[in-house]
C-alpha cells in the first residue's frame, strides 16, 4: 500500500512537471507494432474472440516475472522503484486535468473540437453538451486514473499493465488493428475489470458530493444490478454535478452575490469532483499504511 501511495503521487507529479517526457513514455504505438508483427507471423488479422491474449500475455508475463524477481530485495527498494515506474507509464495516457482545461480555455471552434475529441477518447457520450462532457470526464477518470490505481493496489504492476494493454486494444488507437470478435472478447474482460472500480468510484462520489442525488442516480441507472456495465458512474456524475451547481447558485443568491460567469462550469465542477474522489482514495490508503506501521 505504501508503494501504491508513492507511485500515485509520483505519477501525478511527474506528469505535471515533465508532460512532454511522460507523453513520449506513454506512447503505446509500440504495442500496435507488436500486434501487427504477430498478425503477420500468425497469418491472422486480429480474428478470434481470444486473439488478444496472444499480444498481451507475453508483456504481462514479463512484468510479472520482474515483479516476482524484485520482491523483498534490498529492503523492497527495487520493487518500489519498479512499481512507481510501471504505474507512471500506465497512468493516463493523457493528463485528464489538462484535457479538461483545454476544453474550457479553447479560444475558437477548431481548438474546442480538438480538445473535446481528446476528452471523449476514452468513452462516454460523444455529444458536446455539458452533461455529456461531465460524463466523459468521469469515464476518463475511471480509465486513466482509478482503474490503474485499483488494480495496482490489488495485484501490483502486472495487473495494471494487463488493464492498460487491454484498454488500449479495445478502446485506444490500437483497436483499429483488432477484429470485431477479438474486440468483443476484450471488451467483456475490460468490463469485468472496470465494474468494481466504477462501483467504488460512485461510492466515493456520493461521500464527497450530494449523497442522496448520487445514490438515486446510481439506482436508476442500474448500478444496483449484477450487470457488466459501468454506465451508471457517468449518470451518477451528471446528477451529482447538477445538484452541486444548483446548491452553489442558491448559496450565491442567499449571500447576495452573483454566480460566477465562466464557460463550462459543469466541467470545472466535474474535475473538482474527480479530484475530491482521488483525495478520498489517497486518504484511505494513507490511513491503511499508518495502521500497518502502528500494527
Amino acid at each position: 500500500m505504501f508503494t501504491t501511495l508513492v507511485a500515485v503521487i509520483a505519477a501525478l507529479v511527474v506528469g505535471h512537471l515533465a508532460p512532454a517526457m511522460m507523453a513520449a513514455v506513454r506512447d503505446w504505438r509500440w504495442f500496435g507494432r507488436w500486434m501487427h508483427w504477430l498478425q503477420g507471423q500468425s497469418g491472422q488479422e486480429g480474428a478470434g474472440r481470444y486473439w488478444l491474449a496472444l499480444p498481451i500475455l507475453p508483456c504481462v508475463g514479463l512484468v510479472a516475472l520482474l515483479q516476482w524477481a524484485l520482491d523483498e530485495r534490498l529492503y523492497g527498494l527495487p520493487a518500489l522503484l519498479f512499481g512507481v515506474l510501471v504505474l507512471a507509464v500506465c497512468w493516463g495516457p493523457r493528463d485528464l486535468d489538462r484535457d479538461v482545461e483545454a476544453v474550457i480555455d479553447a479560444e475558437d471552434a477548431p481548438a474546442r473540437d480538438l480538445a473535446i475529441s481528446h476528452l471523449q477518447a476514452a468513452g462516454g457520450s460523444l455529444r458536446e453538451d455539458a452533461p455529456s462532457l461531465v460524463e466523459a470526464t468521469v469515464i476518463d477518470a475511471l480509465r486513466r486514473w482509478f482503474a490503474p490505481l485499483f488494480w495496482f493496489l490489488l495485484l501490483g504492476p502486472f495487473a495494471v499493465v494487463l488493464y492498460r494493454l487491454l484498454a488500449q486494444s479495445v478502446q485506444g488507437p490500437q483497436s483499429a488493428q483488432v477484429g470485431p470478435a477479438s474486440r468483443e472478447g476484450g471488451g467483456w474482460l475490460l468490463a469485468v475489470l472496470e465494474w468494481p472500480v466504477a462501483q467504488l468510484m460512485t461510492l466515493a462520489m456520493a461521500l464527497v458530493g450530494n449523497f442522496d442525488t448520487v445514490f438515486s442516480a446510481w439506482r436508476q441507472a442500474g448500478g444496483n444490478r449484477w450487470a457488466l456495465s459501468s454506465a451508471f458512474v457517468g449518470k451518477a456524475a451528471r446528477a451529482g454535478v447538477g445538484a452541486e451547481l444548483v446548491d452553489e447558485a442558491e448559496e450565491a443568491r442567499l449571500s447576495g452575490q452573483m454566480a460566477p460567469d465562466e464557460r463550462y462550469p459543469e466541467l470545472r465542477d466535474a474535475m473538482s469532483l474527480v479530484w475530491r474522489m482521488l483525495l478520498l482514495w489517497m486518504a484511505l490508503l494513507a490511513l491503511l499504511v499508518i495502521a500497518g506501521w502502528v500494527g
